[in-house]
């Protein structure tokens, strides 16, 4: 079946650290929230208990899922929420156990006691988790979600409704997989992201569709910027340092620019040598999953975890191989980026509970890497060989977050990931498409079938892997 999903459905703006155990589980109890309030059930709410499952409950301390759906609960918004009032809400809940419900109705609330975490699995997906209320009459009402990766949130009963209905997207180029994008390329002698814009016009007016994707990218910026000029260590307990402040200290001196725009242009204004090119890189991804990490906004992009792969290789082509790239770059790039991760949705999975960081970091890579590919020049075979290239040394990549952080080793692979990106896109650019061997479909169902022999201990459980090897104590 194919699956209508905008640019705006990979590319979401939300609240760190992860899009499936924070933005995921705010994002269900906005949706528990409104059921209720349908139900003309809100104002007689006298409980409520939240019980979390499978991933979502062996790792959701360290991924803030609790805060998360408090905050949901809260009537909250990660996308315009300020990131400035968040403690204060959770400690104002933890302290005086009650809650805001929908920012309409106090009712108590011990979210120690009241969110609980069950390490059993629900068959369904690894992240489950089940919302209920009791009201003053007694009567009940719950519901089970599932948040199946990129901050996408599904109920089972309707998830398999629609599938039996067989919809048929509405796109003027239904997309289904990586084949279905290059015959419509090579029939309409179009780039990807020329087809891509057409669906998306098919759902957006022409200036919400602008205004959506700069915002996007202001996100994107500012959250750099943010990381760039921010130094300290971050929360959670393994102690790590932030990183980003000190390397965009040695590279620059630019700490006396306040704001991310100006930023972008002294940078393009440094002179920038052959071994700092990759500093530079490591040091744009760093600074958003550092932000990520310390409950900043950030863009997912498909995932938290994987939220720097993409602006940092943005930056590069905008800092070192364009200085006149503009709003037509930036919108090109993440036009081609959302279209490969929608195909890797489609085809594999974009959540680390199900395909371990390969679905994360790997396609993340992917996107960034048949981005860049279209901006230097790559035709739409190249672009796609630019993804498959990326991925393939990305199979098998395990989820082990020490302490169930989105931290050790997350961060560092965002670097990792962007390198590998401008890699494949170089070595697309000098293939000939007539003697490439792996196309890219194949190598999105060699990713789920990895993904599925994976053991479980290795899909964020913080199970195995360096999760186990390294222990909170140890830092």
């Amino acid at each position: 079946m194919e699956e209508c999903i905008s640019v705006f459905d990979m590319l979401k703006i939300g609240i760190g650290p992860s899009s499936s155990h924070t933005l995921g589980p705010w994002r269900a109890a906005e949706r528990f929230l409104k059921e209720v309030r349908e139900q003309g059930l809100l104002h007689t709410v006298a409980t409520i208990e939240v019980n979390l499952y499978g991933s979502l409950s062996l790792t959701g301390k360290g991924h803030a899922t609790d805060l998360a759906i408090m905050l949901g609960l809260s009537g909250q918004d990660p996308e315009y929420i300020p990131v400035q009032n968040i403690n204060t809400i959770i400690e104002k809940i933890q302290q005086e156990k009650n809650i805001n419900l929908g920012n309409e109705i106090t009712i108590p609330f011990d979210p120690f006691k009241a969110i609980i975490f069950n390490k059993q699995f629900l068959p369904f997906h690894a992240n489950g988790m089940t919302l209920s209320i009791t009201t003053k009459n007694d009567e009940t009402y719950s519901n089970t979600y599932y948040s199946i990766g990129g901050g996408f949130v599904v109920n089972e009963e309707r998830e398999e409704a629609k599938n039996k209905l067989e919809l048929k997207c509405a796109f003027p180029y239904p997309i289904d997989n990586a084949d279905q994008l290059l015959k419509h390329c090579q029939a309409e002698n179009k780039k990807i992201s020329e087809i891509v814009y057409e669906n998306e016009k098919s759902m957006h007016s022409e200036e919400d569709l602008h205004n959506g994707l700069m915002r996007i990218w202001d996100t994107m910026l500012e959250c750099m910027y943010i990381g760039c000029h921010s130094e300290g260590i971050l929360p959670g307990g393994l102690n790590v340092r932030r990183r980003a402040f000190d390397m965009h200290k040695n590279l620059s001196d630019l700490s006396q620019y306040d704001a991310p725009q100006s930023w972008l242009e002294q940078i393009r204004l440094t002179e920038v040598k052959f071994r700092q090119i990759l500093q530079w890189v490591s040091c744009f991804a760093l600074a958003v999953n550092e932000v990520n990490a310390s409950l900043g906004r950030v863009v997912t992009a498909p995932t938290n975890g994987s939220a720097g792969v993409i602006p940092a290789v943005l930056m590069y082509y905008m800092v070192i191989e364009n200085h006149q790239a503009g709003e037509n770059e930036i919108k090109q790039f993440l036009l081609v980026a959302s279209e490969i991760g929608s195909v890797f949705k489609q085809g594999s999975t974009i959540s680390a509970a199900m395909g371990g960081c390969q679905a994360e970091i790997g396609v993340s890579s992917s996107m960034a890497a048949a981005a860049l590919c279209e901006l230097m020049g790559g035709t739409p075979e190249q672009v796609l060989i630019a993804a498959e290239i990326a991925m393939e040394h990305h199979l098998g990549l395990t989820c082990d977050p020490i302490g169930g952080l989105v931290q050790i080793p997350c961060i560092e692979r965002n670097t990792m990931g962007a390198i590998k990106a401008i890699n494949a896109a170089e070595l697309a650019l000098g293939t000939d498409p007539k003697n490439t061997k792996v196309p890219l479909d194949k190598v999105i169902k060699t990713m789920w079938e990895t993904a599925k022999d994976m053991n479980h201990k290795y899909k964020e459980t913080s199970e195995g892997g360096l999760a186990v090897a390294v222990s909170l104590s140890d830092c």
